[in-house]
């Protein structure tokens, strides 16, 4: 058994690398979460245009990265391969190139290509020269053929990005909870883009089930489900639990049974959070408030609230069920409340932060030139170090979105074990210098996913963890995908 079992391992590492999974992560970020980001700043419109102007915008259309290059002090440029940036304490990058076109009254004005900075390139990935070479050619680039890649080279110095553990958004967990005015505590974060807006379920002694998000705190969930589109009980009752009735929702409607309609119910909600205008001021940034910062995920537009207003029934239903103890509470340790963030998504975080201090500085020297009375291209006032500059400090400090420290670590060459198991280090955001003695235990979950043994000693002893040798992370699906494979199966829709 021992005999076969070491040929099976041996076979494995022939076919796949320690560091597979970054590396898909990365590859993922350039051709998918590129295109999401642009996605979400399309449009950029201009507070101050001229005054014979009537609309003015700027469309981000395309986003591409080429392979990395180097600019020579004479202009000339030419492919750069990881050696070479490490013996010149460079780094090694990619150009990041742009498709910006600007609008004036509906008609395009001009439309042209601009690289908006560099990129750090992960070794081994398909933006890399050295992806797929054989050995020989590895060799003759001064690389180590054994080398399994998944970092980069930033300014001559190899760097890591270690991968983050976090509690797993846009899920509904129930817990108690010993030291508020609910025993029993429903959380969810929601995550739209960068933003993770937490929201918490609580029932208080007057029996009435409350809703908090940003602004808005301890609003009764009827209110918000009905102001969401929601208003006949009887629906509310359906979308909750089919099958039967429960006493605690019944009393809940029964307190909200006035109000018939959406804006009643918005200027309800408006009232209690204190906005103090008219009604239809009231009204219309409430609107705004629900469309925005409630369960974005499920999106952020006017006809999404409907779809809202039947998670909220859910919700509301599993948090039922869980207080009556018909279900068990939720484990925040269990691995299938966890998500591990890679080199892909830390990337996307940060590009998604920058591109957006990107456009606030494109969105000031235009505005400051119109000032003057002038009407600018926006091929001048574009700056691209702005974005690198960024970029580069972050992967050179470690210092990243959220105020994070030591995301990006220089890699330990000590030994070729070592380089290998910091290339598999998982990091939990807990602080180090309190207890949290539930999340640093070894859960039954880890077996298989994370090694039991590899953590330090002292403060940071179960927060600093290894992945398992045979341990693969699986990236992000799409969902119309999965719908597509389910169908092919037999999944019926039921309307």
């Amino acid at each position: 058994m021992y005999k076969y079992g070491k040929t099976l391992i041996q076979k494995y590492f022939e076919e796949q690398s320690f560091v597979d999974s970054d590396i898909d992560s990365f590859n993922n970020f350039i051709d998918k979460e590129l295109l999401n980001i642009i996605e979400e700043n399309r449009e950029i419109i201009p507070t101050i245009i001229p005054h014979n102007i009537d609309e003015f915008k700027i469309r981000l259309d395309k986003i591409w990265v080429e392979k990395p290059k180097m600019i020579e002090a004479d202009g000339s440029s030419r492919n750069i391969y990881p050696m070479e940036a490490r013996l010149r304490k460079i780094t090694y990058s990619a150009p990041c190139w742009i498709t910006v076109s600007a609008h004036i009254n509906g008609v395009q004005r001009e439309s042209f290509d601009t690289q908006i900075g560099n990129l750090p390139i992960m070794l081994k990935s398909k933006w890399c020269h050295l992806y797929k070479l054989p050995r020989d050619d590895l060799i003759s680039r001064g690389e180590d053929p054994d080398e399994p890649g998944g970092y980069f080279i930033i300014n001559g110095t190899e760097k890591v990005l270690i991968t983050i553990e976090d509690l797993v958004s846009n899920k509904l967990l129930v817990g108690k909870d010993s030291t508020g005015p609910s025993e029993i505590v429903g959380k969810l974060f929601s995550e739209y883009g960068s933003f993770k807006i937490p929201h918490t379920v609580e029932r208080m002694k007057d029996g009435l089930f409350y809703l908090t998000f940003t602004r808005v705190k301890r609003i009764p969930i009827i209110a918000v489900i009905k102001a969401l589109g929601l208003l006949k009980d009887e629906e509310i009752t359906r979308f909750i639990l089919p099958e039967r009735q429960f006493d605690e929702v019944i009393i809940n409607l029964l307190e909200f049974v006035d109000i018939k309609n959406e804006d009643e119910a918005i200027d309800y909600i408006a009232k209690k959070i204190g906005i103090t205008q008219s009604k239809e001021v009231r009204i219309e940034r409430m609107k705004e408030i629900l469309d925005k910062y409630l369960l974005p995920h499920l999106g952020i537009k006017p006809e999404d609230r409907i779809s809202k207003a039947y998670n909220l029934c859910k919700m509301l239903k599993k948090y039922i069920l869980v207080s009556n103890e018909e279900f068990d509470f939720d484990d925040k340790d269990h691995y299938m409340n966890k998500r591990l963030k890679m080199s892909g998504d830390l990337l996307a975080d940060l590009l998604r932060l920058n591109l957006k201090v990107l456009i606030g500085d494109l969105l000031y020297n235009f505005q400051r030139i119109v000032k003057r009375g002038k009407f600018p291209s926006i091929k001048v006032i574009i700056r691209d170090k702005l974005l690198t500059q960024r970029i580069y400090s972050s992967m050179a400090t470690g210092v990243w979105v959220g105020g994070r420290k030591g995301i990006s670590q220089r890699i330990q060459r000590l030994n070729y074990h070592e380089t290998l198991s910091h290339l598999q280090r998982i990091v939990s955001p807990l602080s180090a210098s309190q207890e949290n003695f539930e999340a640093r235990e070894l859960h039954s979950t880890h077996l298989g996913r994370l090694c039991p043994i590899e953590t330090p000693e002292g403060t940071n002893i179960g927060l600093r963890k290894n992945l398992a040798l045979l341990c693969t992370i699986s990236g992000e699906l799409n969902e119309e995908d999965i719908l597509k494979m389910l169908k092919n199966v037999g999944l019926r829709v039921i309307k």
